[in-house]
């Protein structure tokens, strides 16, 4: 490929922003160069500004994701972001790339952007790899933005308003939500098994039906994670 790709992440959540923005540091050859909190914000920058692909909210206050996507060329790709399914329709009659449902993980928003290089770049016949992706993430903790090797990462446990990010050599304790944290971790090499756990599959003892053991502590597999932590381990 020749050239990055510019994207804009409109959102009215900054959660939202934050989390697609840190997904989209892990991929080549595509750059974020802003981020809007409305449509109306997003449109005066885009008078000014080229744009390759919109990461765009639908549900948005004053002007929706929908009204705004019908406004701006048609060269200007978009990938819809929602919690809400009941505009899918709309959305891909208005020819998006993909239409995501929050909370957005990583897995599905790399297959958003091979979809986007796929589709529109074919004469380049290059999709995007999990391998050339970063292996670490940064989090916040003790006023810093501390960069954590996903190798490093042992398990992830959630209190009342803050986690410890439990590693092979220290433990961080940062003010994000678990779901935040979930978000930035690879799916092949992480798992939600309770509201309050995410284990590293790389660093599982044994399990059971009802729980999983690393080093010697045991973690509860809640009811609502049961079916799918299952699936997964049975596959190994």
């Amino acid at each position: 490929m020749n050239r990055d790709i510019s994207c804009l992440i409109v959102d009215d959540e900054a959660m939202a922003i934050e989390i697609i923005e840190t997904h989209l540091s892990k991929i080549p050859t595509i750059k974020t160069i802003n981020s809007c909190n409305n449509a109306i914000e997003a449109f005066n920058f885009l008078i000014n500004n080229s744009v390759d692909l919109v990461f765009l909210d639908i549900n948005m206050p004053e002007i929706s994701g929908i009204s705004f996507a019908k406004s701006i060329h048609k060269d200007i790709k978009i990938i819809f972001t929602t919690a809400y399914r009941d505009y899918a329709v709309e959305g891909f009659e208005l020819q998006a790339v993909d239409y995501l449902l929050k909370p957005i993980s990583f897995e599905r928003l790399l297959k958003a952007v091979n979809t986007y290089f796929e589709v529109y770049n074919n004469s380049n016949k290059t999709s995007l790899k999990e391998e050339a992706v970063s292996e670490f993430m940064f989090v916040r903790a003790d006023r810093r933005m501390i960069k954590i090797d996903f190798d490093a990462i042992i398990y992830v446990e959630s209190y009342s308003d803050y986690i410890k990010i439990h590693l092979t050599d220290e433990t961080i304790t940062t003010r994000e939500t678990i779901s935040a944290i979930e978000a930035k971790l690879p799916n092949n090499n992480f798992m939600r098994i309770h509201r309050s756990f995410i284990i590293s599959l790389a660093h599982i003892t044994s399990f059971t039906n009802e729980e999983i053991t690393i080093n010697k502590k045991s973690f509860p597999i809640s009811r609502s994670y049961k079916k799918e932590v299952l699936s997964i381990l049975e596959k190994f």
